[in-house]
């Protein structure tokens, strides 16, 4: 079913349906995308499926052997492709978040193993021989190293920082995030361009918060009915307005669903920048303590 296009610049739009999500520290605008997950698998990972189905069709024609070991190559590229495509996002949620364990499983590694014997298993099948497979084999792995690089190997801003407190805000963190996935499964299913963007905007909002408490793990507990109680019932509260809105398109619900994303937002916003003003309060209160200690020791400190 085609939908009107809505924006800032359409006949009907208007400012604010293209207006940022206010900054949590200052106040101003920015993207209403911002902090939005965009899917890192392009075009290109994408296209390394093609091999494998190119390779089982030639295969056909083949006989037994050289039909089980195209089938066999085929396969181990398709797996190394979908590994691939895992390996991406695992990489692109690792490089949106300041605090972050590495991967537990190299997937993007993996891939490019699997993709090299696939390689070797395709060459042997055409012209027998290991030094040929071999050679075929590391040339594929080494291209698509090349091509799509390695996965993150170290832990990223984890220095100083509790493994079990860690722990606890990644689960918490990982729920609110199925919450939000869910909150926007559900407005697709409203069919209301302006609706899906809003949603958008109240999740930038909400990955603020994921974000604070990622970089000091002790805001979790003040923050947790926001990561459950709250995201869990604007789960149930925008799958029930879809169930609605979509077979009514109910005026009144519709206002009545935008004006609760609006009070969860400045919830959400103003809890962020509460968490935010006590880390700096923490942080002047160790800068005073450790001044008070220097000068006792005799140390002159310029504070200008």
């Amino acid at each position: 079913m085609a939908q009107r296009y809505g924006g800032k610049f359409s006949p009907n739009g208007s400012a604010d349906q293209a207006s940022a999500v206010s900054d949590i520290e200052t106040g101003e605008k920015s993207g209403s995308f911002r902090n939005a997950k965009v899917d890192p698998v392009g075009a290109r990972a994408n296209t390394m499926f093609v091999p494998g189905g190119v390779l089982l069709m030639m295969s056909l024609n083949d006989g037994a052997t050289g039909l089980a070991l195209g089938g066999i190559a085929a396969a181990l590229w398709t797996g190394g492709a979908f590994l691939l495509r895992e390996g991406l996002r695992a990489e692109a949620a690792f490089a949106a978040r300041k605090v972050a364990r590495k991967p537990a499983l190299p997937r993007k590694i993996l891939a490019s193993i699997l993709t090299g014997a696939g390689a070797a298993l395709a060459a042997w099948k055409a012209e027998p021989g290991i030094m040929i497979a071999a050679i075929y084999g590391l040339a594929a792995t080494g291209l698509h190293l090349a091509a799509f690089g390695i996965d993150p190997l170290q832990d990223k801003g984890v220095e100083g920082v509790d493994d079990f407190q860690q722990s606890r805000v990644a689960r918490a963190v990982d729920e609110a995030e199925a919450y939000l996935d869910a909150m926007r499964d559900a407005a697709l299913r409203a069919q209301d361009r302006d609706l899906e963007a809003r949603v958008e905007r109240f999740q930038s909002v909400a990955r603020e918060m994921f974000r604070t408490i990622e970089e000091d793990p002790r805001d979790l507990t003040g923050a947790r009915k926001y990561l459950t109680v709250y995201l869990q019932g604007a789960r149930d509260a925008t799958v029930k307005f879809a169930d609605i809105f979509s077979r009514s398109r109910d005026t009144q619900a519709r206002k009545d669903y935008l004006a609760l994303l609006e009070d969860l937002e400045k919830n959400f916003a103003a809890r962020t920048k509460k968490m935010l003003l006590e880390d700096r309060s923490d942080l002047t209160i160790e800068i005073d303590v450790l001044r008070e200690r220097l000068q006792r020791e005799g140390v002159q400190l310029d504070r200008n």
